[in-house]
């Protein structure tokens, strides 16, 4: 989205970023509030009208908008860092041997991620360099398994600043389908979920 002159997107409406990097409009186009639901309102509109999208995004010399993320999904480390986790986790999905990742660490003193692996890239691997393994727990418990993902993590490690790095990851062992319930129907982790479900291999990561 390319922003024109004073911040307007189109005549007669205003885009500004908070403090915190949150996407807020203003402008004819804003809805009033919710019917009856005054709390909410508030939550959602500024007395000076703008309107709070719930988006993060980044503002570019060139004049665009980047969108990067949900409010709702920023960390903020123990140390008050805010951090774009998406932003992370979608240069860890380039690798081709990570399918997708979820990264953790709000409130937390250092981030640390949770990786889905592309099981038949890591299979090839393993085949290719004979790394014994029985099934797909196996494969994932492999200390050659667990080097290639360390190696791919310190890969993006190497393009983010000191607190945005990963210091530590665990695998998910079990291998997932669109039916599980920690999936999307396109196999995409689901961050609330994951955090809740896995909350153990969590907490062992920050022991």
């Amino acid at each position: 989205m390319k922003l024109g002159s004073a911040g307007q997107v189109v005549d007669g409406m205003e885009l500004k970023l908070s403090e915190a990097g949150e996407v807020l409009v203003r402008g004819p186009m804003v809805f009033r509030g919710y019917l009856n639901q005054p709390d909410k309102t508030r939550e959602t509109l500024a007395p000076d009208g703008w309107l709070h999208t719930g988006d993060v995004g980044r503002l570019e010399e060139d004049g665009f908008l980047y969108l990067t993320d949900r409010m709702k999904d920023i960390i903020i480390t123990a140390g008050g860092k805010n951090i774009t986790p998406s932003e992370i986790e979608n240069q860890l999905k380039f690798s081709p041997y990570i399918s997708d990742a979820v990264v953790i660490g709000d409130r937390r003193p250092y981030l640390t991620c949770l990786v889905m692996i592309d099981q038949e890239n890591v299979e090839k691997f393993a085949q290719d360099n004979n790394i014994p393994f029985t099934n797909y727990a196996s494969l994932c418990r492999s200390p050659e398994v667990q080097a290639l993902i360390w190696q791919e993590i310190e890969k993006v490690n190497r393009d983010f600043a000191r607190v945005e790095t990963i210091k530590r990851f665990r695998l998910i062992e079990q291998q997932l389908t669109a039916e599980d319930e920690e999936l999307t129907p396109t196999m995409k982790l689901k961050r609330k979920y994951v955090n809740e479900k896995y909350k153990d291999l969590i907490e062992s990561m920050y022991s």
